[in-house]
């Protein structure tokens, strides 16, 4: 790695414990699942993501500014939060450079959280588990619902668990299903709930559920007027 990728402060390192990292996709699940845990635990920025190819973005946030890759740390737990997707042409780099400093860093484990088309859902589990075998060979989670076989993960997830499993590194995704047409709070309330039993920690996701029926709602109502027939009235 070089100026290319970097990690400031320059040297930083996570002692320990598991990072926790979720992107844009399917549902926006992995970004919002790890923007919710970092309210709920209060987790505190601690380091930032320099790539050459992020693209031109910035934003205000709690007096600052919020840059597009940061890493904030509570108790043992590292949370990556990616604001933006890097250029397309270069995102593979981006994932793998990524891992390769996320295996050099000292954390124990990877989480990983993304989403799942709902539409392929085949059962009552709101999420699937996709590990790698390194993590499988520890004990993985006996009981939880494993994606199946035949089913494909695409996008960063894909890319960091690839990256992991070549060099025996463990791993685990959770990949709750998700609406693929707009953000689904739903989705991230799951995946944060897991999440919670592995690690130990409490969260409230009734904001997220809240969300969710506000979305479901305000969706309803636009499915309902799209059916009335032209020209009707409605008091």
């Amino acid at each position: 790695m070089g100026l290319v990728f970097r990690v400031l402060p320059e040297g930083s390192k996570l002692a320990g414990g598991t990072l926790i990292a979720g992107f844009h996709g399917i549902g926006a699940t992995g970004y919002w699942t790890v923007k919710f845990l970092i309210t709920e635990l209060k987790a505190e920025r601690k380091y930032f993501i320099d790539y050459a190819h992020t693209p031109a973005v910035a934003s205000q946030a709690d007096g600052g500014i919020a840059t597009p890759y940061e890493i904030f740390v509570s108790s043992g737990l590292a949370l990556l939060k990616a604001e933006v997707s890097p250029v397309r042409e270069r995102e593979n780099e981006f994932y793998r450079e990524l891992a390769e400093w996320i295996m050099s860093s000292g954390v124990d484990e990877v989480a990983l959280v993304g989403g799942l088309d709902e539409a392929l859902r085949n059962d009552e589990h709101a999420y699937k588990i996709a590990m790698t075998s390194t993590f499988s060979s520890r004990g993985g989670f006996p009981g939880e619902p494993f994606l199946e076989e035949d089913r494909m993960i695409v996008g960063p997830v894909a890319s960091l668990l690839n990256t992991f499993e070549m060099h025996s590194f463990p791993a685990f995704a959770v990949l709750a299903y998700s609406n693929t047409e707009r953000v689904d709070p739903r989705a991230a309330a799951s995946a944060a709930e897991f999440l919670s039993r592995r690690y130990g920690f409490k969260v409230d996701t009734a904001p997220l559920i809240k969300g969710a029926e506000v979305i479901e709602g305000e969706v309803k109502m636009i499915e309902e007027k799209e059916k009335r027939p032209a020209g009707s009235v409605y008091s």
